[in-house]
């Protein structure tokens, strides 16, 4: 008996039914179930399972209705997620989901320092040493619904220590290796990661940052006073966030969330509730990106509860341009418009702030909350059927963002997604000339950042272009041009 179902499997056989789940995702694939079962038995040797031998009649036993046993069900989760470009759980599926464990999701983790302290150097190791695109490890998986939002929500939770108000250990008062001033080194090091990843784009630096995520662990399993330890703690959450950031501008998914989340930890363990609404806040782009507004959303408002009473107006309008962004592709115009406003009035208090502005939210300038308002709106526009009303109101804020992120040199890859999201809102207009001019200015200045987030959204709206507008003579001229100048290659992380 091969290693593809087992005898618990063929027990459930007998009195199966047809699952539909399965089969409407099979056949919107194009895959034949040959396809299939070579992709489940080339993903399953990746992931060092190699008794499983898939072929087309097991297949067509699933599509019947026969549930396979792991790591199967979540292989299909993975391959169908990367076809679709969105999350496709194994609920959604239609396979019976035993409850996740840690280990299986990659989300359900201790909230404790020195399993956060493991969890991080063990993953940013295995990046490291693996390397390999879009698998870091035998359990490694996007989770989406339920299974990510409720195991997040502990991040408000006080911890053991806190709460029971523990003095410091002796151990921990012992002066460590690490000088003030090589602290303040890793402190400035990690800005620096984070300009080279705006001005550059995610690919660029990445295993630099996990590199230096990995030292910075190390430092964490050493004895050291509180106080260093909170700072340690506090960069490697913005590491982590930063590997994660960059995982997911180059495409790789699931390693994003899982940095995501362990940054997240990290960042309770600093008690740093506006670092860890940020981190929350990258989480929410990322489930946008994939499809999962509604995840977006409990995302932004975990951050906004977290952070209300702690985040300066830079970060809660920063919240508030997320959470429109989140209604907007839930097609709810009414509450995106009003975290729009929400978000344009906070800003405006920002010159007032007398607080300390942390550097991860520096980038949140003017420019990019005009940018995050006028996607809102494209955004709006796109789940309303292509509506030119709110590709009107898209279309002047998104000008603005254009014009200000021209001058900035510090803010590369916002440039280039902003020049696509201008032209994006040109075809809305039905305006395909216009679009073509904007589309052209994004591929010059996408060849300057290594973000396949950019490549792949100038090569979704040329696409569009093409589509729609196939006899347009600028289009045809920017089709030849994307082919040429930005190729579909495999990114090299």
């Amino acid at each position: 008996m091969s290693g593809n179902g087992g005898s618990g499997a063929n027990a459930a056989y007998a009195d199966k039914r047809p699952n539909e789940l399965l089969t409407s995702w099979f056949v919107r694939s194009g895959w034949s179930k040959g396809e299939l079962a070579r992709q489940v038995n080339r993903r399953a040797r990746r992931l060092g399972a190699n008794h499983i031998s898939t072929d087309t009649s097991r297949v067509r036993r699933w599509l019947d209705g026969e549930n396979p046993r792991e790591p199967i069900p979540r292989i299909m989760s993975e391959l169908f997620s990367e076809r679709f470009g969105c999350v496709v759980s194994v609920e959604d599926l239609g396979l019976r989901a035993a409850r996740p464990t840690p280990a299986a999701t990659g989300v359900d983790l201790p909230w404790t320092g020195p399993q956060t302290v493991a969890l991080l150097s063990e993953f940013s190791r295995s990046d490291l040493m693996l390397a390999r695109r879009g698998f870091l490890g035998t359990s490694l998986a996007l989770s989406a619904g339920p299974s990510l939002i409720e195991p997040l929500q502990r991040w408000l939770v006080p911890t053991a220590q806190a709460a029971s108000g523990e003095p410091e250990s002796a151990a921990a008062r012992r002066p460590g290796r690490l000088s003030r001033p090589e602290l303040e080194l890793l402190e400035t090091t990690t800005r620096m990661f984070r300009q080279w990843d705006a001005q550059c784009g995610g690919g660029l630096r990445r295993k630099a940052v996990v590199g230096q995520l990995h030292e910075v662990t190390d430092l964490l399993q050493e004895p050291q006073p509180q106080a260093t330890t909170g700072r340690l703690f506090k960069v490697a959450a913005e590491l982590a966030e930063l590997a994660g950031w960059m995982s997911y501008d180059v495409g790789l998914q699931p390693t994003a969330q899982k940095y995501f989340v362990l940054a997240l930890h990290a960042a309770k363990e600093a008690g740093d509730k506006s670092l860890g609404s940020y981190i929350l806040s990258s989480m929410s782009r990322q489930m946008i990106h994939l499809g999962r507004p509604d995840d977006a959303l409990e995302l932004i408002h975990l951050a906004q509860y977290g952070s209300r009473e702690c985040a300066g107006p830079r970060t809660q309008s920063m919240l508030y341009a997320m959470e429109a962004r989140a209604y907007a592709n839930m097609g709810q115009p009414g509450r995106c418009k009003r975290a729009v406003r929400m978000a344009e009035d906070t800003f405006a208090d920002v010159d007032d702030w007398g607080g300390p502005e942390p550097d991860w939210i520096r980038f949140f300038s003017e420019a990019e909350l005009y940018a995050e308002n006028s996607h809102s709106y494209r955004d709006l526009a796109y789940v309303a059927g292509r509506s030119p009303t709110y590709a009107s109101l898209a279309e002047p804020l998104m000008e603005k963002a254009v014009q200000l992120f021209a001058h900035d040199c510090e803010h590369q890859r916002s440039y280039a997604l902003n020049l696509i999201g201008k032209a994006t809102v040109h075809l809305l207009q039905r305006e395909p000339e216009v679009s073509t001019r904007y589309a052209v200015d994004a591929m010059r200045v996408a060849k300057k950042v290594r973000s396949e987030r950019v490549n792949t959204r100038i090569r979704k709206t040329v696409g569009a272009a093409a589509r729609d507008y196939g006899d347009v003579a600028e289009v045809i001229d920017l089709t030849e041009q994307l082919a040429v100048e930005l190729p579909e290659t495999a990114e090299a992380v």
